[in-house]
């Protein structure tokens, strides 16, 4: 899977520019605050329809004006897709080859992709909301019908959530078990998708996590389900407490994720330098758990890392990248990057203004 070209038209500080792309490494050069990281959430908008920075779609409207698109062109082994996402007055429409997309599951996947980015660090040891995202985002490129059953989820829990507000003696607690049906039948497919990406992504994660660490450090990732036995009991049973806290108290909205090296929780007790290598490996561990699962290899966005990491971490990220994925990397500066290839692309970045570098420049 690559991605050929790109088109913004009012995204962000882009009024309109194409780019077309190396097939394996672009590199995105310039000083902060200049549009470099703009060009990579554009790609994961037009992934995932969603941006990785903000909720608030307003934001990635250029000023003063009232709709943006972004385009692309997706290569795969047997066929070429076009792919269009824009912000309307009317809200949000997802296009691919050509075609409206009505549900957010049929579009997700058409361009899978990874990032990378210097918040991934708060994938270890930042709030469980950020690992529940993670995995919605990693699971649902994975098997579209989770993203069906997230949404299904979401809205049951709204709906519940409302409910409970209600002052207590209005409640009925035989609508609240309908209501409970509802959430359980969504709820208990989530944490089976969950459970097994977890198990998968742990296996591959292990193995580059030894590899990094020289075999000194053993990775272990748990995923921390509040559903302890039987969705539909336990909600039953906290009928009370949720009426009283007018909210559901279980479910996989409540969620986590853990990582321990040599049986320690890396959150509570690892170094700055074991999280980022944990995290390291988890982002390497998906590459090949995503071919694994669908058969394609995603593109790799890597947006200000390379300054993050130490030389051999840096190197590890290349070498792992190159000649599977097509790799697209932000940086002020291409002094702390070794080895690269000589084939690749390279943007200069100024004030919203992208400009390919020459070949003898590199």
């Amino acid at each position: 899977m690559k991605l050929k070209q790109i088109e913004l038209k009012n995204f962000r500080n882009y009024e309109q520019i194409q780019l077309d792309f190396h097939p394996q490494l672009n590199i995105f050069l310039g000083q902060n605050a200049q549009g470099k990281t703009n060009i990579l959430e554009a790609i994961h908008f037009l992934a995932l329809t969603r941006s990785h920075r903000t909720s608030h779609d307003k934001e990635l409207i250029r000023w003063n004006e009232q709709e943006m698109k972004v385009s692309g062109i997706v290569e795969k082994a047997h066929t070429t897709v076009p792919l269009e996402v824009q912000l309307t007055a009317k809200g949000r429409i997802a296009k691919a080859n050509h075609l409206k997309e009505n549900r957010l599951a049929d579009y997700i996947g058409q361009l899978k992709i990874l990032m990378f980015a210097p918040e991934n660090l708060e994938l270890v040891k930042g709030a469980p909301a950020v690992r529940r995202r993670f995995l919605d985002m990693e699971v649902g490129q994975i098997h579209a019908v989770y993203l069906y059953d997230a949404m299904r989820y979401n809205r049951a829990l709204k709906e519940r959530n409302a409910y409970l507000k209600f002052d207590k003696d209005k409640i009925d607690k035989a609508f609240l078990s309908v209501l409970d049906e509802q959430l359980t039948e969504h709820g208990n497919k989530i944490i089976q998708e969950r459970a097994a990406f977890v198990a998968k992504l742990e296996q591959h994660a292990r193995n580059i996590h030894q590899q990094l660490t020289h075999g000194l450090e053993d990775l272990r990732i748990s995923y921390a389900s509040h559903v302890k036995t039987d969705f539909a009991k336990e909600l039953s049973a906290r009928h009370d407490h949720d009426i009283f806290r007018h909210q559901t108290s279980v479910g996989p909205h409540r969620d986590d994720l853990q990582f321990f090296i040599n049986d320690i929780n890396v959150a509570d007790f690892g170094s700055q330098g074991q999280q980022r290598t944990v995290a390291l490996s988890v982002k390497l561990a998906e590459i090949d758990l995503i071919f694994e699962e669908t058969g394609e290899y995603p593109i790799l966005l890597l947006d200000d890392v390379m300054s993050e990491l130490d030389n051999s971490r840096q190197l590890d990220l290349i070498e792992t990248s190159l000649g599977k994925t097509q790799t697209f990397l932000t940086t002020t500066t291409l002094d702390h990057l070794k080895n690269l290839p000589e084939n690749l692309n390279i943007f200069n970045v100024e004030n919203g203004k992208i400009k390919e570098a020459e070949k003898k420049s590199y």
